[in-house]
């Protein structure tokens, strides 16, 4: 009977060891009460003289459970420092009458009169009475309590005792005037957060151990699984507290330190929640606190300058060490950015997987919080890769925010932006649709749905509907109700440019500029507005009027690049060209880096100087193409060793970048031909392949070099030097051999040559490679939203490489030029060929696809003019003197139009 008796007392001892460490307040409440006499309210133990030391112990594990139980009902109050009372908790001053009778009768083993101080002492932090929890913990010696071979409900006792005397002496330092006492006493403080930390990433991860252990063995009357564990207010307090002191005091090093040391520990369950917002915080330090040059790596030393900021450690050597992640194989970030990114990206990885996406009632807190947690974690993904640039990257991981972000204007919008910045122009479009409908009264969302519409997509119906849903809204859209009107002025005024009929041109020319005017009525200083008004005016060939209103523009923004080149293109169509020369080197002086500007400095210098001088210009241009890519394989290969948006591409083997020497009888043909031979097979092979991955760097930028090659090969016709031209559309044809460009200029030179025959093939085909190039690039699995501006990149002449290597709206404003040159030329060679009616039909679809083109009007006339019918010759060629007066060097269709 003994030994079945001392059996039951271990196994009662063992249970509540058990309940203790894990949380099981209810259950020790049963098991406590087994050890107190039947019948004996807790106020007259006192008077019972003979009271046994089991019964002290049951009073004490009784006065823990309905305190643990009285906190976690009113963890409201005590996360927001709110001081409980006795008379409105029963539990609470239950709870403190036994553990006052317990340490008043000192019966009980010193062992657990240890462990009642420390019970007491958090309960008298939570009635506020800091001072007597100091003084309790004080009494307890709990500085000299080793946590070593102690059961696992002491460790947490501990933990929780020294994040409370810390939290307790912060909130008593008022009473202090010493400095020197108050350093002391934040020391201490530090002292006692970061011992809690350590002890309790101890307690924890033994707690999971121990659980995995029991509950794999289905111990009876367990009915607690693991996953239903929570941190106490105190655990989590213990956990944060050393960290969040260093970084609230301004201590970045040592915050950074103890963060990364709680990241590295072995993670438990129960911590995953924490370590999450430890991981936020971390990348949140990174990106606001360090800088670049100030990083050190986590497995590096601190630092030289850092070193004297960086106090020992404060934990004593009576703590036990928790266990950390092995740093074998481990991978280390080279920089704040890449290591914030790291602690996002995993981050976001949990929020997404404990998303609550349920719709119920009873889950709507938890979803709030959630969606918070979330949002912000977003936030910062957006801040770190926007750095860096990878923009498709932060669209993926929005995409995947979508499932818990229903009707959460913030999340869309930002895919929306995402999409924008990363050329995913009609995804983005979607998305706009959908935040609009989100907040039907912000006219931000369909004045940046306008923006794409108009600018990279060429969508214009959509555009303009974008920009009546900004009209639409009258005063209630603000100071964007003038944006709106300037983006339907501008979608009208595209329009007109794509627009067939000269009576639908007319008209819609019409309203760009009654939307227009009414954008400046709406907001006078407004240089952008009055920029675009003035462009429409050229574009109807009102030249003075567009001058008068530039001037207005330029005295509102002096050095605004659209603004300075278009003066220069009206100067041209005055045929002032040494002005306009003048505004272009002006210009090119401050955007040195501007193709858009160098081309039509040459085109200035080629009708005003002469070729030579032009050419001049083009090697300047080579030049600082090479400079721009330069510096783009620099930036790239700095970010090699971080995360970067271009993937490891083929790139563009053997660049020559050297106009050949026309005065050299032997330069050109034997290089050129070898090299243009490798390159063609070359660029042949990238055809088979999506072009965009074959070359190193936006692909503006390599459609820029195939424009300064072509351009170069023009000039080296208008001065007969032949084999230099060829070499150059060669050159350019090593790039894109079936561009529309290359096609034309080799069709030129063809014609110069007297190939009529082959030239006129050759022109046929520029004209009908457009429709066929897209099919292919289709076929090949390029995404929806650059299929066009590849097309239009690979097959028309681009007279508007800009500075800005992803606009692709000038691209499609160029190919209307650029087909109607080439219209314009193989109606000369059919003409030649005295095919004069097929010639005529060509030049008439020429003036169809530009009325203002004195040029198609010119060789309309001298074909009509062949076939004997001089009244409509004479008419064609004074169209043609009359829009030759207004005509400006590039067509004014090169100035973008966006917003």
């Amino acid at each position: 009977m003994a030994a079945k008796g001392s059996h039951s007392h271990v196994k009662l001892e063992g249970e509540i060891e058990r309940c203790r460490a894990e949380g099981h307040w209810g259950q020790l409440r049963h098991l406590a009460q087994q050890l107190l006499p039947l019948a004996r309210p807790p106020r007259k133990v006192a008077a019972a003289g003979g009271a046994q030391d089991a019964e002290d112990y049951g009073s004490m594990l009784l006065a823990e459970a309905l305190l643990e139980e009285c906190l976690k009902e009113k963890f409201a109050k005590l996360k927001d420092s709110i001081p409980l009372t006795e008379k409105n908790e029963p539990k609470l001053s239950e709870a403190k009458q036994y553990l006052t009778n317990i340490l008043s009768r000192g019966k009980l083993r010193p062992k657990y009169m240890t462990e009642a101080m420390l019970i007491l002492g958090k309960l008298h932090y939570v009635e506020g009475s800091y001072r007597d929890a100091i003084s309790m913990y004080a009494r307890a010696g709990i500085d000299d309590l080793s946590t070593k071979d102690e059961p696992l409900y002491m460790l947490r006792l501990v933990t929780e005792a020294f994040v409370i005397k810390g939290l307790s002496l912060e909130r008593s330092t008022n009473s202090i005037a010493s400095r020197a006492r108050l350093c002391e006493r934040e020391e201490e403080v530090m002292a006692c957060f970061e011992t809690a930390c350590f002890i309790a990433q101890v307690y924890l991860q033994e707690l999971e151990k121990t659980l995995n252990n029991t509950h794999s063995r289905s111990i009876k009357g367990s009915n607690v699984t693991y996953s239903e564990f929570e941190l106490s207010y105190f655990l989590e307090a213990a956990l944060q507290s050393a960290y969040v002191t260093h970084l609230k005091k301004g201590n970045i090093v040592k915050g950074m330190r103890s963060l990364r040391e709680i990241l590295r520990t072995v993670e438990t369950k129960s911590t995953q929640t924490f370590k999450m917002t430890a991981a936020k915080q971390l990348a949140q330090v990174l990106l606001h606190s360090l800088s670049e040059d100030c990083y050190w790596s986590p497995l590096s030393d601190l630092l030289p300058e850092f070193m004297n900021k960086e106090d020992q450690s404060y934990v004593s050597n009576l703590c036990r060490r928790p266990e950390l992640y092995t740093e074998e194989n481990a991978y280390c970030p080279q920089d704040n950015v890449e290591e914030a990114l790291l602690l996002l990206l995993i981050s976001e990885s949990m929020a997404n997987r404990d998303a609550v996406i349920s719709r119920a009632p009873d889950q709507q807190d938890d979803r709030a919080i959630s969606l918070r947690d979330a949002s912000a974690v977003y936030d910062l993904l957006s801040i770190t890769l926007g750095r860096r640039g990878q923009y498709v990257m932060l669209s993926e991981c929005l995409e995947r925010a979508m499932k818990f972000a229903f009707d959460e204007f913030h999340l869309w919008y930002q895919l929306a932006l995402s999409m924008v910045a990363c050329g995913k122009s009609a995804y983005a479009v979607s998305v706009l649709k959908e935040c609009a409908k989100l907040r039907p009264t912000d006219p931000t969302v369909p004045l940046l749905a306008a923006k794409v519409c108009i600018g990279s997509l060429h969508w214009l119906e959509e555009g303009e509907y974008f920009a009546k849903m900004v009209i639409d809204l009258g005063e209630d859209a603000g100071e964007s109700l003038a944006k709106g009107y300037l983006a339907l002025g501008l979608t009208y005024s595209l329009q007109a440019t794509d627009a067939t009929l000269k009576g639908t041109q007319d008209e819609l020319n019409k309203k760009a500029l009654q939307t227009l005017e009414r954008a400046r009525d709406l907001a006078p200083e407004d240089h952008q507005i009055i920029l675009y008004l003035s462009l429409q005016l050229a574009l109807v060939r009102q030249i003075s009027d567009a001058i008068e209103h530039l001037q207005e523009a330029l005295q509102l923004c002096k050095d605004d690049l659209n603004s300075l080149h278009l003066l220069a293109l009206l100067f041209s169509a005055q045929k002032h060209y040494q002005h306009a020369l003048d505004v272009i080197n002006m210009a090119v002086v401050e955007y040195p880096e501007s193709f858009s500007l160098l081309f039509t400095k040459v085109k200035l210098e080629w009708i005003h100087k002469g070729p030579e001088e032009a050419l001049v210009t083009c090697r300047h241009m080579l030049q600082m193409w090479q400079m721009v890519y330069n510096v783009l394989q620099h930036s790239g290969s700095e970010k090699g060793s971080s995360v970067t948006e271009t993937p490891v591409i083929k790139k563009h083997n053997g660049l020559h970048l050297t106009l050949p020497d026309a005065h050299d009888a032997d330069s050109g043909s034997q290089r050129a031909s070898s090299l243009a031979a490798s390159r063609l097979e070359q660029a042949m092979s990238e055809i088979t392949m999506q072009s965009s991955a074959m070359k190193q760097g936006p692909m503006q930028l390599w459609t820029a070099l195939e424009q300064i090659w072509l351009q170069a090969a023009e000039l080296f016709m208008e001065q007969q030097h032949l084999k230099e031209a060829s070499f150059c559309i060669q050159e350019a044809a090593s790039l894109f051999p079936t561009s529309h460009a290359v096609l034309y200029m080799r069709g030129k030179l063809a014609e110069m040559k007297g190939n009529l025959e082959e030239a006129r093939q050759l022109y046929d085909e520029a004209l009908t490679v457009n429709p066929a190039g897209v099919e292919i690039m289709h076929s090949l699995g390029v995404s929806p939203p650059s299929i066009a501006v590849k097309c239009v990149t690979q097959e028309t002449v681009l007279y508007n490489p800009k500075q800005n290597y992803s606009d692709p709206l000038s691209l499609l404003e160029g190919r209307t030029f650029g087909m109607l040159t080439c219209c314009h030329r193989t109606g000369l060679v059919l003409s030649r060929l005295e095919r004069r009616d097929l010639a005529q039909k060509v030049l008439r679809d020429a003036i169809r696809i530009q009325t203002t083109s004195h040029r198609a009007w010119n060789s309309l006339g001298e074909v009509l003019q062949a076939q004997g019918k001089n009244e409509a010759a004479i008419e064609c060629f004074l169209t043609a003197l009359d829009l030759e007066s207004s005509s400006p060097v590039i067509p004014f269709t090169v100035i973008p139009r966006e917003l």
